[in-house]
C-alpha cells in the first residue's frame, strides 16, 4: 500500500481548485508526507467552497493519550460499512493532490523496494481520502486517511493495492458539492488504469545511491 507521497507545496495553491488541471511546473517545491506528517486536504469548508486544510495522516482511536496512526488507509469495498470508516465517508471526504506517490514491494529477502510512481504528463494525481477531527490530551486535530482499491496491471507487479484515483470531472460528486446517493459516491472508487501514461521507477536512498550503477533517464520499470 502506499505509505509516502510528494505533495506540491504552493503551486497557487492548486490553481484555485476548479480550472482544468496542467502540468506541474519544473522546479516547483515539493514536500514529503508520510505517516503521521501533514497534508494538505481539498475539502469543502463551511461556506460550501473548496478549502486547503492541513491535516495529519493517519486515524488514531479516539482512546489513545497522543496520537498514533493505527489506521493510514481505508479500503474501498468496505468503506461504507466500517464502522472506523462509515461516518467519514458519508460525510467528511476530501481529496489530496500529489506529484508522486510510492508502493512497497516485499523482496524474497524480507526487505521492502520502494517504487515511485508518476503521471508522464505530469499533472496532479488525485486521491481520494476520508477525514475526521481527533481530540486526544494535546487537544485536537484534523486527520485523513487514504482509501485504497485494487492495483491496475502496472502496480500489480508490485503490490495488491494502490490510491484510489479520481478524474476531476468527478471532484464535485467527491466532495459533496454535487448531491449524489453515496452508492454513486463510492462507485467512484474503482482503479485508475490510464494505459501508458504512468512510470515507475525504483526510489534510490542516499545509502543505495553509493552501490547503485547508473541508469539511463528513461530506464524505468
Amino acid at each position: 500500500m502506499c505509505g509516502k507521497f510528494t505533495q506540491m507545496a504552493t503551486w497557487s495553491e492548486v490553481v484555485a481548485f476548479s480550472r482544468p488541471l496542467t502540468a506541474i511546473p519544473d522546479g516547483e517545491t515539493v514536500t514529503v508526507s508520510t505517516p503521521m506528517r501533514i497534508a494538505k486536504v481539498m475539502r469543502l469548508g463551511e461556506d460550501g467552497g473548496r478549502e486547503l486544510a492541513p491535516m495529519r495522516w493517519g486515524f488514531s482511536k479516539p482512546e489513545n493519550p497522543s496520537f498514533k496512526p493505527d489506521h493510514m488507509h481505508a479500503r474501498a469495498e468496505t468503506i461504507d460499512t466500517r464502522p472506523t470508516f462509515s461516518e467519514a465517508f458519508a460525510e467528511r471526504r476530501g481529496i489530496v493532490l500529489v506529484e508522486t506517490f510510492n508502493e512497497g514491494e516485499a523482496l524474497d529477502n524480507g526487505k521492502t523496494q520502494q517504487w515511485v510512481i508518476r503521471p508522464k504528463d505530469r499533472k496532479p494525481i488525485a486521491i481520494a481520502v476520508i477525514w475526521d477531527e481527533w481530540v486526544g490530551d494535546t487537544g485536537s486535530e484534523a486527520t485523513f486517511v487514504m482509501v485504497t482499491v485494487q492495483p491496475n496491471p502496472l502496480i500489480a507487479r508490485i503490490t495488491d493495492r494502490m490510491p484510489a484515483i479520481l478524474r476531476q470531472k468527478d471532484w464535485g460528486v467527491w466532495l459533496g458539492e454535487d448531491d449524489a446517493p453515496l452508492k454513486d459516491v463510492k462507485a467512484l472508487l474503482k482503479t485508475f488504469d490510464d494505459e501508458g501514461n504512468w512510470e515507475m521507477a525504483e526510489q534510490v536512498t542516499a545509502k543505495s545511491a553509493k552501490s547503485a550503477k547508473p541508469k539511463a533517464q528513461g530506464d524505468l520499470f
